[in-house]
């Protein structure tokens, strides 16, 4: 019976001290939470519970070279995301039906994404306003405030569609240069993002009554070239026309430049293509073949016309060499400018 009674005590004290020893371990651990880890988690949770919406900047503005001649500019559109979580059951069709028919979508997509468990869904990228003025009248009769989001977004057009084509280059559908210009000075154009901010739940809903926090994007720098528009216009029409009078069938390029200090004033090569639609056919013949074509034979198509060949591609001198020929004659003394007939002996000899 005694020793019953000590086994129980020994026992107790060893589920006591077990006890003790967990019950340390989670202060212990507790602390390392709090004290070593507690900056890291606090950014993690604000960092999933946040929901950014992008808002991207204007590119800046690309100017000829009087700085009044707009060659590409970035004109305002907005994108029209979801989240899901925040659009009632009984909304979720009547939502998607509005969407596919407006921006002219398929229905059983848009119903998908309204339906998804996600935080936020992209529906449609860069619409004109005139479209999202009626999703607008549409979401305050229905009384529908929460769950369709309307931002403002940025468009990249090309007023003069082929003029300098091959040096202003292109952007793609993020705005981020591909070609050109828009390539080469990227960094400067681009400016940086700014976004719409909210705390939310898994799915989407809004925690806490904060309301969306608004950080505004910086728009890109303008840039002046030193491209005459007038100058360029001219170029490239004798270019053009000279082409197919000849019936080059390679193109060709003209480089015009001012030799007070090297300014390039027009640089036009022809065929050029529109900047605006700088993935579609560009001449009539390839228009005819283009659905025929394959995807390869597209890409090189393109990428041929994309090439500036005044700068990309490399050819002999030829005749205008002999401008160099002609200075250094001057300069060492052997003719002068009134002696032809000598100098042409002294270069036979």
């Amino acid at each position: 019976m005694v020793e019953t009674k000590l086994s129980n005590k020994r026992k107790m004290k060893n589920m006591l001290f077990t006890c003790f020893i967990i019950f340390i371990f989670l202060i212990g651990r507790l602390g390392f939470i709090q004290l070593v880890q507690g900056t890291e988690l606090k950014e993690a949770a604000y960092m999933q519970q946040t929901l950014d919406r992008t808002i991207n900047p204007k590119r800046g503005t690309i100017y000829d070279a009087t700085g009044k001649n707009i060659l590409a500019v970035s004109s305002t559109v907005e994108t029209i995301t979801v989240n899901p979580g925040n659009i009632s059951k009984e909304n979720k069709e009547k939502v998607a039906k509005k969407l596919s028919e407006l921006f002219e979508l398929d229905y059983e997509t848009v119903l998908k994404k309204v339906n998804k468990r996600s935080s936020i869904e992209t529906i449609v990228k860069k619409v004109e306003k005139e479209k999202t003025d009626e999703l607008r009248k549409w979401m305050e009769e229905n009384e529908i405030f929460k769950g369709i989001n309307i931002d403002e977004d940025t468009k990249r057009y090309y007023p003069n569609s082929n003029l300098a084509s091959q040096i202003i280059g292109f952007c793609g559908s993020d705005n981020q240069g591909l070609d050109g210009i828009e390539a080469k000075y990227d960094e400067e154009l681009k400016g940086k993002k700014g976004a719409i901010r909210k705390h939310t739940d898994a799915k989407g809903g809004e925690i806490g009554e904060e309301g969306e926090n608004y950080v505004a994007a910086v728009d890109g720098n303008d840039l002046v070239l030193t491209i005459d528009l007038n100058i360029q216009s001219i170029v490239e029409k004798y270019l053009e026309e000279a082409c197919i009078d000849n019936k080059c069938t390679d193109g060709g390029n003209v480089v015009v430049m001012n030799p007070q200090n090297g300014d390039i004033l027009a640089m036009a090569t022809y065929p050029s293509y529109n900047l605006n639609e700088p993935f579609e056919a560009y001449t009539e013949e390839l228009k005819q073949n283009w659905d025929n074509m394959s995807q390869n034979d597209k890409t090189l198509s393109l990428q041929a016309v994309w090439r500036n060949k005044a700068i990309a591609d490399t050819y002999e001198p030829g005749s205008v060499f002999k401008l160099i020929t002609a200075s250094a004659a001057l300069e060492e003394g052997i003719t002068d400018t009134d002696n032809e007939g000598e100098f042409s002996c002294n270069r036979r000899n």
